[in-house]
């Protein structure tokens, strides 16, 4: 199904708040306080402005799709990330929707080259990595290394793992609402 794209920040922002308080996929937050979280862990790292906005948006495909909280225990991939670079293509340039469409490889290039982190995902990413492929060959390993972004994806990756922790305490979304208007496309 094609979707079309955000656009505008009233839209994106509206979707977040009126469909993002369902809960994230099998987690025990929100897809809204996932969002926030990953968001808070790209600030606090010090990334920039692109980084902090795509780590908020990193899921918004789940939204787009009305991801269920059971779809990954029914098995069913939604391809989030491919849907989240398609809809949000009208509003950010690549240094956001690149790290977002990558972040999915990017567990998968993880697991593949360092086989303790897989011990770190959580039961719900553990089953969604294997409706995503499971751990990349060395090959494919080696060709998303090489990636434009996949630094960045990497990141994002990170940022979104520690993103699951029940009522922790962020900033309101008006607050990266104002990161990710910096960052928009002329």
């Amino acid at each position: 199904m094609i979707h079309p794209k955000i656009e505008s920040l009233d839209e994106l922002f509206a979707l977040m708040v009126n469909r993002g308080q369902t809960l994230y996929g099998g987690e025990t937050v929100s897809q809204l306080e996932h969002a926030l979280q990953s968001a808070l862990a790209a600030e606090r790292d010090g990334a920039n402005a692109a980084l902090i906005t795509a780590a908020l948006l990193h899921d918004i495909g789940h939204i787009v799709a009305e991801q269920n909280d059971d779809d990954v225990a029914r098995g069913l991939n939604d391809c989030h990330e491919a849907l989240a670079a398609q809809v949000l293509a009208g509003l950010f340039a690549d240094d956001v929707r690149q790290p977002i469409l990558l972040h999915v490889a990017a567990k998968r290039y993880l697991c593949a080259t360092q086989p303790a982190y897989y011990d770190t995902l959580s039961v719900t990413s553990r089953q969604s990595l294997a409706l995503q492929g499971g751990p990349m060959s060395l090959a494919e390993a080696e060709r998303f290394s090489n990636r434009a972004y996949a630094t960045e994806a990497l990141a994002l990756r990170r940022y979104d793992d520690m993103a699951k922790t029940p009522n922790l305490v962020t900033p309101a979304l008006e607050h990266y609402r104002a990161i990710a208007a910096t960052v928009l496309k002329a």
